[in-house]
């Protein structure tokens, strides 16, 4: 058993040292320089006389040098705006190609890698410098669906070099116009029997529409008070208000039944002689089980509107509801009677509900989720 366990760690072994020659190689005859580079130069920086990888290595390179640098010719020759990005992206593949062979002692001495830091700075400031020239026409000519555009070039630019230039400010800019703005108001809560706050579900919606991460990125969503301040005319607003509820609605059920044990148990004596002879029998008692459910529900109405024309362009209701449960029960008689759960829900007491706040928020949830799926994808489209 011994000799086995280790004997695979070696099969372990020979498999990887098998498998990792022929992947260069594989790589090779389908075409994938690259990987076949890569592949080769990370098995001879562990095994400097790996035959295959060493030959590998040196039909591959050529190979890849040659096809990048045809992709590069192609890509400088064509129409296309943003032509100085695919050369950027070839160029930086190069230099991760002559990385590998560089940081590999062997593989130097099998092919010279060739370095294009020079070119690849410059391909990178000319599609900043595009994207940025590009990205200010755009925002020139005024509407949202051109200042997105610009938005997101002004973007590129700003991934390919950061800082570049004044570009987070013509960001603001653009964005300022490409957002679609939405003012969501206070969620009303009426009730004349609880004083009830809704400060629990009014933070979750804040919290969900203002980090706004899984929603359309131009979609901007604003509270009241922040929208009077930068008198905002915004393009919609929602009004969200629970217009139908009930808290700490309470339902009580029992249930009395007569139970007998299962087995028989000692019930007496009897005398006998001098013994006492122990009497078995089986035993009963009334069991009442009682079972509290205090019932809380709502609907959330909401509605949205556009605020130009102050036409309502959606709307509708959601629900959501939340039981609170608590069980105990009582008996008389003969306790052997009662099974080991029985005699457990005997030993429980009735416990006093949440609070109505705590009940409201419950309720509450569901609704949430409802409401933050509906948005998502309502202004998906926006």
């Amino acid at each position: 058993m011994k000799k086995k366990l280790l004997f695979l760690p070696l099969l372990a072994f020979i498999f990887s040292y098998f498998a990792g020659c022929k992947s260069a190689e594989k790589s090779l005859k389908k075409g994938d320089y690259d990987n076949s580079v890569l592949r080769a130069a990370e098995k001879l920086k562990s095994n400097s006389g790996h035959t295959s990888s060493i030959q590998a290595l040196r039909q591959a390179y050529p190979l890849a040098l040659a096809q990048h640098l045809a992709d590069i010719k192609t890509a400088r020759a064509s129409d296309e705006l943003f032509k100085w990005e695919p050369q950027l992206d070839t160029y930086m593949q190069l230099n991760k190609l002559a990385a590998a062979i560089s940081q590999c002692n062997t593989c130097s001495t099998i092919v010279t890698p060739q370095g294009f830091d020079k070119e690849e700075n410059m391909a990178r400031l000319n599609a900043a410098n595009v994207r940025y020239k590009e990205a200010g026409k755009l925002l020139a000519i005024g509407d949202r669906e051109n200042a997105r555009k610009s938005y997101e070039c002004f973007e590129k630019a700003n991934s390919l070099i950061p800082d570049f230039e004044d570009v987070k400010k013509k960001m603001e800019l653009a964005y300022e116009l490409a957002s679609f703005k939405v003012v969501v108001e206070q969620v009303l809560v009426t009730s004349k029997r609880y004083q009830l706050s809704n400060e629990y579900f009014q933070d979750r919606v804040n919290e969900y529409l203002q980090t706004n991460k899984r929603l359309n990125k131009f979609v901007r969503f604003y509270m009241p008070e922040e929208a009077a301040e930068i008198k905002l005319q915004p393009d919609h607003v929602i009004t969200l208000q629970f217009d139908d509820f009930v808290v700490g609605q309470t339902l009580i059920e029992k249930n009395t039944e007569t139970v007998t044990s299962k087995d028989t148990v000692k019930v007496s004596e009897k005398l006998v002689g001098r013994s006492k002879i122990p009497i078995y029998g089986k035993v009963s008692a009334k069991l009442t089980q009682i079972r509290k459910t205090v019932r809380s529900g709502g609907l959330l109405d909401m509605r949205i509107t556009d605020f130009k024309s102050r036409q309502v362009v959606n709307r509708e209701k959601f629900d959501g509801e939340y039981n609170w449960m608590c069980e105990w029960a009582t008996f008389n008689g003969d306790e052997r009677a009662l099974t080991p759960s029985q005699l457990r829900k005997c030993k429980s007491q009735e416990l006093l509900p949440p609070d109505p706040q705590q009940l409201f928020i419950e309720f509450s949830k569901p609704i949430y989720e409802r409401l933050t799926n509906k948005l998502q994808n309502f202004y998906a489209k926006y």
